[in-house]
């Protein structure tokens, strides 16, 4: 290709680049315009649904997806062991329980990916750390094929066990998603949220959950 031909390309790209700007950009604002007359947001776009499961959680009750219909839920996956972010994470999801209203309907739930290990003895005793409140926030354990099952197909969320020469101590055990997935009272995943990592306003998540939560609350 000689270096006119690529210099078209290059042009070509770059003016495609600019359009396709300029109408995001577009639509950003006229979003915002039709959002500012109705006073009404935006609504939540649905990225799946959530497949039945049964597990158990952190007082020994079996816990399924039927629990939580009815009820908006904020969830993400930890293991109790945990070297890296799960003691973040947690506190991030505290700090969301914390900030909903008391007379909220949205449920918290912290699954497990070391169910061999977190029990539902060793979930209570992890909870309670937190002072985390049984009624409000869900700690799930049980086969790790269900726990795949519901962090991979159901809320898109990777989880994957490390290899023991990867392992760079003994509680170094799987790597996993670290954000916050959102799903409706239908049990439709509606939000998935960054909690850490380079860039990331932890503040600013934090509120946009706070904010999608609402919304999801006043959806029928």
């Amino acid at each position: 290709m000689n270096d006119g031909s690529h210099g078209r390309r290059v042009e070509l790209t770059v003016g495609i680049g600019i359009v396709l700007l300029v109408l995001t950009l577009g639509l950003a604002f006229l979003l915002a315009r039709v959002e500012s007359r109705t006073r009404r947001p935006v609504g939540l776009p649905v990225y799946g649904l959530v497949t039945d499961f049964t597990l158990t959680n952190q007082i020994g009750r079996t816990t399924t997806l039927a629990d939580f219909r009815g009820h908006a839920w904020v969830a993400d996956i930890i293991f109790t062991r945990c070297p890296g972010p799960c003691l973040r994470m947690t506190r991030q999801m505290k700090e969301l329980e914390a900030a909903l209203p008391s007379n909220s309907s949205t449920r918290l739930v912290t699954l497990t990916t070391d169910p061999d290990f977190d029990t539902p003895s060793v979930l209570t005793k992890y909870a309670e750390r937190f002072d985390a409140k049984s009624n409000r926030w869900t700690f799930l354990t049980g086969t790790k094929t269900e726990i795949g099952n519901l962090a991979t197909t159901g809320l898109k969320l990777a989880v994957v066990e490390k290899e023991a020469a990867d392992r760079t101590s003994p509680e170094d055990l799987f790597i996993h998603s670290t954000v916050f997935v959102l799903v409706d009272k239908a049990g439709q995943l509606r939000g998935v949220y960054q909690t850490g990592g380079e860039g990331v306003d932890w503040e600013q998540s934090k509120q946009e959950i706070l904010s999608a939560v609402k919304r999801l609350e006043h959806e029928p």
